[in-house]
C-alpha cells in the first residue's frame, strides 16, 4: 500500500542514518539483524526507515519467506543510498593530511595476486601509515561477487581486477600475468602445440570463473572444441591431478607460485595474458589513504626482487623476464 507523501514535503531530504538503516537491512536480510550488525535496537532501524518511506512516498523494503528485500522503488534507491553514505564519508577522508591518515582501507583482490604482489606493499603502507587498518576481502568469495562489482557497490574502495572493458571506473595497471600451460614433468619441454590440448583432458577452474571464460574463449579462437574438459574449484586438486597424469591444465603464473612438485610449465603457442590492474571509482581515485596506497603499490611492484619488490615466478621449462610482470 502507497504512502501518502507529507504535504509539506516539497524536495524532501532523507538524513544519513535513515539511509543507513536501508542499507543495512537490504544487505542483512532483515530488520533484526541488521540491528545486531549496527549495535542499535531493531525500533530504531524500523522507525528510520518507515521514515524514509514517509518521505518516499511507497514502501522500499517487503518482508517474505526468504527475509526483507527491496521493493521496486527500493532497488532503485538502493544505489543513490550507498552512494551518499560513501560520500559523505570521503569528505572527512578527503580532508586527512597525507601523512596523517587514519581509517580502515578495503582491499579485494584475485588469491593469487593477494598472495604474492600485494604483500610488500601492505608492509610498507602499514609502516608509512600506522592509523590505516586495512582489510583484505577474497575478489572470487560470493560476499565480494567480483572485484569490479565490489568497487562500484562501496564493499570495498579498491581492488585487484583484470584491465578489461571497466570504462566506468577509473584503472591503474599493475602486471601483466602469463598464463601457462601446465603438465607433467614426464611430459618433457618441447613446445606446446594448440592441439595437444585439444587431445588431454583440461582441467579448468568453474564456468563463471574469470580465468575459465578467458581461457575458453583463447582456445575457441584458436579453433579448439573442448570435449574433455573437467571443472574444479580448487587450484591445489587441479595440478594434483595434472601431477598424476591425469590430464593439463592452464594457470596464471602468479597462481603457479610455488609450482608444486612433479608439474612443468611452459608458454602457450600464443601468448595470453592477464592484465591486472587497480580499480577505483573516478571520485574516490584522489582521496590521499586511496592515492597513498596506489602510489605504494606501485612503487613496490617496481623495485627490484631481493630489494622490497615481490617475488616473481620462475616456471620451468623457460627463465622468467620479470619485465613481463611490471
Amino acid at each position: 500500500m502507497a504512502r501518502t507523501p507529507r504535504p509539506d514535503a516539497v524536495s524532501p531530504t532523507p538524513t544519513l542514518a535513515q539511509l543507513r538503516a536501508l542499507v543495512a537491512v537490504t544487505d542483512a536480510g532483515g530488520f533484526s539483524e541488521a540491528a545486531a550488525d549496527l549495535g542499535v535496537s531493531q525500533s530504531t532501524l524500523s522507525e528510520a526507515v518507515g521514515k524514509l518511506e514517509d518521505l518516499a512516498g511507497r514502501p522500499l523494503l517487503r518482508r517474505g519467506p526468504a527475509g526483507t528485500v527491496p521493493t521496486g522503488a527500493g532497488a532503485r534507491v538502493l544505489g543513490h543510498a550507498r552512494a551518499a553514505l560513501q560520500a559523505a564519508a570521503d569528505v572527512m577522508l578527503a580532508a586527512q593530511e597525507p601523512d596523517e591518515l587514519r581509517g580502515t582501507l578495503r582491499i579485494a583482490s584475485y588469491r593469487s595476486a593477494a598472495t604474492h604482489l600485494l604483500p610488500p606493499a601492505l608492509v610498507a603502507f602499514r609502516a608509512r601509515h600506522p592509523g590505516v587498518r586495512v582489510q583484505l576481502l577474497d575478489s572470487e568469495a560470493d560476499a565480494c561477487g567480483g572485484g569490479e562489482h565490489a568497487v562500484r557497490s562501496g564493499v570495498v574502495d579498491v581492488a585487484v581486477v583484470v584491465r578489461d572493458d571497466l570504462s566506468d571506473l577509473t584503472l591503474q595497471p599493475l602486471a601483466h600475468d602469463e598464463y601457462l600451460f601446465v603438465a607433467p614433468q614426464s611430459r618433457g619441454e618441447h613446445p606446446v602445440v594448440i592441439e595437444e590440448i585439444g587431445q588431454q583432458t583440461l582441467f579448468l577452474p568453474p564456468s563463471r570463473d574469470t580465468c575459465h571464460l578467458r581461457i575458453r574463449a583463447y582456445l575457441n579462437g584458436h579453433g579448439l572444441s573442448l570435449t574433455n574438459l573437467v571443472e574444479n574449484g580448487q587450484d591445489s586438486v587441479i595440478l594434483s591431478m595434472v601431477a598424476h597424469g591425469l590430464g593439463v591444465t592452464i594457470m596464471p603464473r602468479l597462481a603457479l607460485l610455488p609450482l608444486p612438485p612433479g608439474l612443468l610449465t611452459l608458454p602457450l603457442p600464443v601468448p595470453l595474458l592477464r592484465p591486472l590492474a587497480l580499480a577505483v571509482q573516478p571520485q574516490r581515485a584522489q582521496l590521499p589513504v586511496i592515492r597513498a596506497f596506489t602510489d605504494t603499490l606501485i612503487r613496490t611492484l617496481n623495485a627490484p626482487a631481493g630489494a622490497g619488490g615481490p617475488p616473481l615466478p620462475q616456471p620451468a621449462g623457460r627463465a622468467a623476464d620479470p619485465a613481463q610482470l611490471h
